[in-house]
């Protein structure tokens, strides 16, 4: 029997505790005062975690044409991906709603309709088809939108290069995703299985590009940095920040470590 009171209260904690966690992790965004385009204060912990994630990627086969991705069949790691951005949409929704695109909400509602339908639980991306395109973002952008600074860059172990505020954002991600406590914890590690899947995949599809920032790069720490930080900025808006224009190589290299 639950009772009316005791689940009231419990609410309430749960979203005094988000409240609590977002104004923490927003508050230890560090503020740029250097004036400098690129704030990494923090570039020698960085460097050591990027050479790290260097030594896990070549351990996996990075380097030598895609990794263990390759050893999975194109229409396989296509299918994980499309269940995994799939899984991904009502997240995009509620971001979206927060930032008040509301076009975009609809479309990612829409989207995951069609494809967990017609599409067999998102393993096909029939919406693609019929011209409702993906439409990621995530509370990074959120934050960006209200205001919230980039803060310092921050490397992150085996995922890779973020900011204060992205991590924050992946934090809130997590907290406030419509799906937590809706699927079962059997079920989420399943969804966790197929996301690392897809991301082997990706690294796989991406590994020309990625190889080439990181094996062929004369400092391979600065140009992921630069990278990463020029399309991000893109993404967040944040235009006198970012160049006019993105290299090719840099769109692909963003693609294997955007939103995920």
């Amino acid at each position: 029997m639950r009772f009316p009171l005791l689940h009231l209260a419990s609410t309430r904690r749960t979203g005094a505790a988000l409240i609590l966690a977002l104004a923490t992790l927003v508050a230890g965004c560090t503020p740029n005062t250097s004036g400098e385009a690129i704030f990494d204060p923090y570039e020698k912990q960085n460097r050591n975690v990027h050479a790290f994630n260097k030594r896990v990627d070549s351990g996996m086969g990075g380097g030598k044409g895609g990794g263990i991705g390759k050893a999975i069949p194109a229409p396989v790691t296509q299918g994980l991906s499309n269940i995994s951005t799939n899984f991904s949409q009502p997240s995009y929704m509620m971001n979206h709603l927060l930032q008040g695109n509301m076009e975009s909400a609809m479309r990612n509602f829409w989207r995951v309709a069609v494809n967990t339908t017609v599409g067999i639980g998102g393993i096909f991306d029939p919406a693609t088809r019929i011209g409702l395109h993906d439409d990621a973002t995530d509370f990074g952008v959120t934050l960006a939108k209200a205001g919230v600074p980039e803060g310092a860059y921050i490397e992150l172990p085996i995922l890779g290069p973020s900011t204060e505020r992205d991590v924050a954002g992946k934090v809130l991600d997590t907290l406030l995703n419509p799906l937590q406590g809706v699927i079962a914890a059997e079920d989420q590690r399943k969804i966790t299985v197929i996301r690392v899947l897809s991301r082997a995949g990706d690294r796989a599809k991406y590994s020309e590009t990625v190889d080439s920032v990181l094996y062929d790069s004369a400092d391979s720490y600065a140009q992921a940095r630069i990278i990463y930080l020029q399309n991000r900025r893109g993404q967040t808006g944040d235009t006198e920040a970012a160049e006019a224009e993105a290299d090719e190589v840099y769109d692909s290299y963003e693609d294997f470590y955007g939103s995920q």
